[in-house]
């Protein structure tokens, strides 16, 4: 018989009567279950791996061992048959080709031998002192024999927790070129699959020849099972298999050995890259190497398996990584036969960078010359990008939120108002990079400067706000940074048009590169990983979105705010016509914006007066849909609809109301349920709003002035990438000067710092130098 094949002895009721899979608990989200597909060509996107039927996970021996070689690493092993189950009740078909064997084999021969030698000497000796006991050099045949049962039994033990059943399959390089014993594996797979059972198949160790160098891997139909990666390859073709998760002890594939300088991880691998491959050595246990991997990668990749290649020892996602996979996530490297029309966005950050140090290098008036080309493309352009965004808008129609429509929408107005906005921009950049803040005479001959420089690479992740592009982007121009911008698809004929007119506002001083529109199918948290490449993140869009990038970017700093939750509040000494004005304005001048009013506070001693009766009023003339606060529900017999919170963000022509005490009841509230974004007070007491200005923590805190003025634009910055609500580096509308960073710069003239010692010759004097107006680097 070709394989030696232990079936579980019992079968649960309900799998040998029906083919559906029990539901695995633990918390993970469960998918629909998953239609095979036609097998032939393989997956062309990480994206359409949650489209895989057929999976083979393949664990390498660093992968199933410990470090030292001598037993299996148990938990990572649990972790790993928690996330096969999770698939596998998923509707997916799951077969395991492991490694293990012989490390298990070797821990128990190990124990054996010492128990043997142990009481061979207590008798020899009559003493319980024992000598030291050396264990001799184990056959590795030997261990994978006495190691094959337990492994199974382990894995077995394990499924059962998830009343999935298992069977094992031991096979050799004879099984595969044998056309009946081929036959007859594929016949006992396949039924194994059929009746909702997990194989798991490993080479046998106790009889199969060392390898021997072959002329394998030189066709679809010719390949050698002389290890785990080899057999993972021949079997997941040989069972038409969608997807072939090779697990090692490394992140991926690298350009060159891990942990040399330099070393890149490849996020996609494309058949003919092997000549810009410098493999290293192989792991610290398998007979396989990462040279084995790819030939075999490939070899599957060639027969219509994709193939990823992954780090399964990793303790930060060793928990996820198989299901994370599936899921279609930046893991590992990806196999793949297409390659994309156009770079990477790893190429496309690099181009970036290298464009952005020489647009940093540029004379302030160069680059305000770029902003001001950019507004004139504008308008110049501007039917070419009203019909895009039209496109748009009839593709949204009936998918999207009205606010969201209308943050899409673009107009001759709003494009004439940024080209304004631009070329104020462009007037102040002059004062921007190589500006000199400090200047210290620390000794004599050894001057100090601090001079202001760009952060480096920018991300900025905005959704269906196209007119966001051009504003970034000349606020990148302006600071000399290197931008990424990555927008929404529903706003993508827009944005495309839009980066065309900036690269050809850049093109006039021959830094085009310098800001990128990512058109790959990148996902926002993949983004979000390249903790290496970019420098600082702006996210620009709903809530959801600035708080799953905030999650994300663990190695990048954010820079936005998650919720403009913005106030007004109506004193008890507030002007009728003030108050009736702001609050009309801060709620439905543009209600989708963060700096709308979502809830309004009134003083309780306004309470059925004039004041209060006229807005709302106006409120309801302006189809304001009002929601009561809990106090303010309970002084009225029949209440609108009671607030179901009171940090709702409502981006639409809703807002909640609520009674406060006073001016430190409305200081409070605003403290609990804000988000420190924009918050305003109607008063005709100068001693009441100033007290209100100094106690309300937010980035922007007006007084009888609408809350739609926190606006970079308005506030004369030329132009904003948001609104930040952090405390460092940058509050408020963020401009230019909130996308500069500072660098110091020390001139001397050989000094060392032994010159400033008791024995040396030399005094610091940190005198202050008196910096220009106007005085640049």
């Amino acid at each position: 018989m070709f394989a030696r094949l232990a079936l579980c002895s019992r079968l649960p009721p309900r799998i040998r009567q029906s083919n559906v899979c029990p539901v695995s608990s633990r918390g993970y989200s469960q998918a629909k279950f998953v239609l095979p597909r036609p097998h032939g060509k393989s997956f062309a996107h990480r994206s359409e791996l949650k489209q895989a039927k057929r999976i083979v996970v393949k664990l390498g021996s660093a992968v199933v061992t410990r470090g030292d070689e001598c037993g299996l690493a148990l938990g990572r092993l649990a972790s790993i048959v928690e996330q096969v189950a999770v698939l596998q009740n998923q509707g997916r078909e799951m077969m395991i080709v492991t490694s293990g064997a012989v490390a298990f084999g070797k821990q128990r021969l190990r124990h054996e031998i010492l128990l043997s030698q142990s009481v061979r000497q207590a008798l020899h000796s009559g003493q319980n002192q024992l000598k030291d006991m050396s264990v001799p050099v184990l056959e590795a045949r030997a261990c994978a024999a006495a190691g094959q049962s337990g492994l199974m039994a382990l894995y077995e033990a394990m499924f059962t927790q998830y009343s999935i059943c298992t069977a094992q399959i031991l096979v050799t390089n004879l099984d595969f070129h044998d056309e009946q014993k081929r036959r007859n594996l594929n016949s006992t797979l396949h039924e194994l699959l059929r009746m909702n059972i997990v194989p798991i198949i490993n080479t046998n160790d106790a009889v199969v020849p060392p390898p021997v160098p072959n002329s394998d891997l030189q066709g679809v139909n010719v390949i050698s099972i002389k290890d785990n990666d080899s057999l993972s390859a021949r079997l997941a073709v040989e069972m038409k298999a969608d997807l072939l998760i090779a697990l090692s002890d490394v992140q991926g594939l690298y350009d060159s050995p891990p942990g040399t300088d330099d070393a890149k991880l490849i996020d996609i691998f494309y058949p003919g890259d092997q000549q810009s491959i410098t493999y290293g050595t192989k792991s610290r246990v398998g007979i396989g190497g990462m040279e084995a991997k790819v030939k075999a990668a490939l070899w599957a990749l060639q027969g219509g398996t994709s193939v990823i290649i992954a780090n399964g020892t990793d303790p930060k996602v060793t928990g996820h990584v198989i299901t994370d996979i599936v899921e279609g996530k930046k893991i590992g490297t990806f196999f793949s036969e297409v390659k994309p029309a156009g770079p990477t966005v790893e190429q496309q950050t690099e181009m970036a960078r290298h464009a952005g140090r020489a647009l940093a290098s540029l004379l302030p008036e160069q680059r305000g010359e770029i902003i001001c080309c950019l507004a004139e493309l504008l308008i110049e352009k501007k039917e070419e990008i009203l019909s895009a965004n039209r496109k748009d808008m009839e593709i949204a129609a009936g998918r999207l939120s009205q606010p969201l429509i209308n943050r899409l929408s673009l107009s001759t107005a709003k494009l004439n108002s940024l080209a304004i906005g631009l070329r104020q921009l462009a007037v102040s950049s002059g004062n921007s990079v190589g500006r000199v803040l400090r200047r210290t005479r620390v000794a004599n001959s050894l001057e100090l400067e601090q001079i202001t420089v760009p952060i480096g690479v920018l991300l900025v992740i905005f959704e269906s706000r196209p007119d966001c592009l051009p504003q970034v982007s000349a606020l990148a121009i302006a600071s000399g940074n290197a931008l990424l911008l990555k927008g929404g698809k529903e706003a993508s004929n827009t944005n495309k048009i839009l980066h065309q007119l900036t690269q050809e506002a850049l093109s006039i001083h021959g830094v085009a590169d310098a800001i990128q529109l990512v058109s790959t199918r990148e996902e926002v948290e993949d983004l979000c990983k390249l903790d290496k490449m970019i420098d600082l993140i702006i996210p620009r869009g709903s809530s959801e979105l600035v708080r799953d990038i905030q999650r994300a970017a663990k190695g990048i700093p954010v820079l936005g705010h998650s919720e403009g939750v913005c106030h007004v509040y109506v004193d008890s000494e507030a002007s009728i016509d003030k108050a009736i004005d702001v609050v009309k304005d801060s709620k439905c001048d543009y209600p989708a914006a963060c700096n709308a009013m979502e809830t309004l506070l009134i003083h309780r001693d306004l309470l059925r007066t004039p004041i209060f009766d006229q807005i709302i009023d106006m409120l309801r003339t302006e189809q304001v849909k009002i929601h009561a606060g809990p106090r303010f529900a309970s002084y009225l017999t029949f209440s609108p609809s009671e607030v179901k919170s009171l940090r709702t963000e409502y981006g639409d022509l809703e807002c909640c109301i609520e009674v406060v005490d006073g001016l430190q009841d409305a200081v409070d509230h605003i403290h609990k349920y804000g988000s420190s974004h924009t918050d305003v007070i109607v008063t005709e007491n100068e001693e009441t709003a100033e007290q209100f200005l100094q106690l309300v923590d937010s980035a922007c805190v007006f007084w009888n002035a609408s809350s739609r003025f926190a606006d970079g634009y308005r506030f004369g910055l030329g132009a904003e990438v948001g609104i930040s609500t952090a405390r460092i580096h940058a509050r408020g509308p963020v401009g230019l000067e909130g996308l500069l960073t500072t660098k110091w710069v020390l001139r001397g003239e050989g000094h060392t710092v032994a010159d400033f010692s008791e024995q040396g010759s030399m005094k610091y004097l940190h005198e202050t130098i008196p910096v220009p107006q106007g005085n640049f680097n």
